[in-house]
C-alpha cells in the first residue's frame, strides 16, 4: 500500500511540474483569450493516457503514469473555471468552440491512445 502511494505521489508531482512548465511555455508564445493552454495539454493528457491503458501497464507502471502523472498533468478543473470565466464574459463563440473541441478530441484522442497502446504491446 505504501509503494501505491509512493508511486501516484512521485508521477504527480512530475506531472504537476510539466503542466506548470507547459502552461507557461505556451502562454508566454501564444497569448490569446482562448484558454491553449489547458485545452493543449488535456488533449495531450488524453493521448497519453489512452496510450497508457492501451498498452495493460503493470500495476506499479500505472498507478506512477496513470494515476499520478497524468492524474497531476491534465486538469479538468481549470478546464471548468476557465469554462465559466469565458461564460461570465460573454465569450460564448469561444466558450461553444473550447468545450466542443476540449470533449470531442478528447474523447477521440484517447480512443485513438488506446488503440495505439494496444499496439505498442503487440
Amino acid at each position: 500500500m505504501i509503494f501505491n502511494i509512493a508511486w501516484v505521489a512521485i508521477g504527480g508531482f512530475f506531472g504537476a511540474m510539466s503542466r506548470f512548465g507547459l502552461s507557461n511555455l505556451i502562454k508566454g508564445k501564444y497569448p490569446t483569450t482562448f484558454p491553449f493552454a489547458t485545452l493543449l495539454i488535456n488533449l495531450l493528457g488524453s493521448f497519453l493516457l489512452g496510450i497508457i491503458v492501451g498498452a495493460n501497464l503493470g500495476n506499479s507502471l500505472r498507478l506512477l503514469l496513470g494515476t499520478g502523472f497524468m492524474g497531476a498533468f491534465t486538469t479538468f478543473s481549470t478546464f471548468k473555471l476557465e469554462t465559466i470565466q469565458l461564460h461570465e464574459k460573454g465569450k460564448w463563440n469561444v466558450l461553444i468552440l473550447y468545450l466542443i473541441t476540449s470533449y470531442l478530441f478528447g474523447i477521440l484522442l484517447a480512443f485513438i491512445g488506446i488503440r495505439f497502446g494496444i499496439l505498442l504491446t503487440k
